[in-house]
């Protein structure tokens, strides 16, 4: 079972895909709720190159790496990754001059309920969104 969130995002595909690719970026926008956030983000955006965002409670009270590596890289159309025995592929396509369609496909954890890990992986799909239409 593979679960999907995706957003449709008033922009360029070329802002879209720099802004999901940048790590200066993915610090602005790579949380699921307003109490998180991510602190650094690493990208070495080639197959076999590794990424990793560190992702914390505002509050200090916990946080995580999330970190993968790539393992198929379609420029401006999709991104491939596994992180620990999961994967996942991004998908971009642009639907109009100034539309770009993102679609996040990935493997669910066994810790959370199903539901849960949709909500939390479409809430940072919106934040994606907000940031990239508000620069």
């Amino acid at each position: 079972m593979k679960i999907t969130v995706q957003n449709h995002i008033t922009a360029p595909l070329t802002q879209v895909w720099s802004a999901y690719t940048t790590p200066a970026d993915i610090v602005q926008w790579n949380a699921a709720s307003d109490d998180w956030h991510t602190t650094r983000a690493e990208v070495d955006l080639r197959e076999g190159g590794e990424f990793c965002s560190r992702m914390e409670a505002k509050d200090g009270s916990m946080g995580f790496d999330f970190a993968g590596t790539y393992t198929k890289i379609v420029p401006f159309t999709r991104l491939e990754y596994s992180f620990g025995d999961r994967t996942a592929q991004i998908e971009f396509s642009s639907e109009a001059e100034n539309t770009t369609s993102v679609r996040v496909t990935f493997d669910p954890e066994n810790e959370f309920l199903v539901e849960y890990q949709q909500q939390g992986w479409q809430a940072i799909l919106d934040n994606f969104k907000r940031y990239v239409e508000g620069k």
